[in-house]
């Protein structure tokens, strides 16, 4: 007599039977808890960022002073913008602050990457590189008026020890925005290195083997193999380092105030000026979207210009 098998019984045959014919397990819906997640931050952006903005907007079409009901007045505030020569100047000032903070500082940014790549990638290095950064713009300010100081400051002690005559960093009008902008490199050169050198750890290692068999030095290999692969992370970097230094307020007002002679009234300090002294709100927030409209501007033409959608690593 033949033993019937378990797995090949008639129960064993019911029960594939009935596996074959249950319907699949629906997938885990986690819309609802990722919406728990957004919703802070989306609450915080619509808040600080899209409210504002938009009400900005609507107030540089209007005349507003915080004691009466802002008076749509159409295109006024701009057509006043366009004719304000101190607007015009502030904007050359900003600009020449911009050329030199982000010269300056995307170059050191990039020495400094490069060595932290090739020599170490020393998580203390880092740190201590990215230290300027963590204090703020008030506090660093402050700290290189005293240190610059024309009577008082170490750094004109040292210069008369090399028998230079004391430099009015923050008081002479043709020193003033350089030693700004190089105060802001000081601070923001870590950070910025470290988005480089987060960069460089991508490339391949592959594309500098060959680049060594082919027998090129680093100074080519630097022109010819780093700077087109990093061009995706330069673009980001340059981008988002230029917006922020359009945007230079607390150094200027802490050190200099727009002074000497209004040679460091950037855009930001003038805007600031005309908001809260003299309760123009409506011309500050035209200057603002006027602004605004610059920023993209130059965004979208820098985006364009290094064709930061695409690479050069295939």
């Amino acid at each position: 007599m033949t033993a019937v098998s378990p797995s090949t019984g008639p129960r064993a045959s019911s029960s594939t039977a009935t596996e074959a014919q249950s319907p699949p397990r629906k997938r885990r819906d986690d819309t609802r808890v990722a919406l728990m997640f957004i919703a802070p931050a989306a609450l915080g952006l619509g808040v600080f960022l899209l409210w504002p903005l938009i009400r900005g907007i609507w107030l540089s079409f209007t005349d507003y002073n915080l004691l009466t009901p802002a008076e749509f007045v159409g295109l006024a505030n701009y057509r006043r913008l366009i004719a304000d020569p101190i607007f015009w100047d502030s904007m050359k000032t900003t600009v020449y602050y911009v050329v030199l903070n982000i010269g300056i500082q995307t170059v050191v940014a990039m020495i400094i990457a490069l060595l932290m790549y090739r020599l170490t990638q020393s998580t203390l290095l880092r740190g201590l590189v990215l230290t300027p950064y963590l204090v703020s713009n008030v506090v660093a300010g402050l700290v290189w008026v005293w240190i610059l100081d024309t009577q008082f400051g170490v750094g004109n002690q040292i210069l008369s020890w090399l028998g230079i005559d004391p430099i009015g960093f923050f008081t002479d009008s043709a020193w003033a925005i350089p030693t700004i902008a190089l105060v802001n490199v000081w601070r923001h050169m870590g950070y910025t290195a470290l988005l480089i050198f987060a960069g460089l750890q991508t490339l391949p290692a592959s594309v500098y083997e060959a680049a060594r068999l082919d027998g090129a030095g680093e100074v080519r290999t630097f022109f010819s193999v780093t700077l087109p692969l990093l061009r995706p992370i330069m673009a980001l970097v340059l981008i988002m380092t230029i917006i922020g230094s359009f945007q230079v307020f607390d150094t200027v007002a802490v050190t200099t105030a727009g002074g000497p002679a209004n040679a460091t009234n950037v855009l930001q300090l003038y805007i600031y000026d005309m908001a809260f002294d003299r309760f123009q709100f409506g011309y500050a927030s035209a200057m603002s979207v006027g602004l605004l409209i610059v920023l993209g501007i130059i965004t979208v033409i820098q985006y364009r210009l290094s064709r930061a959608d695409t690479s050069d690593m295939g």
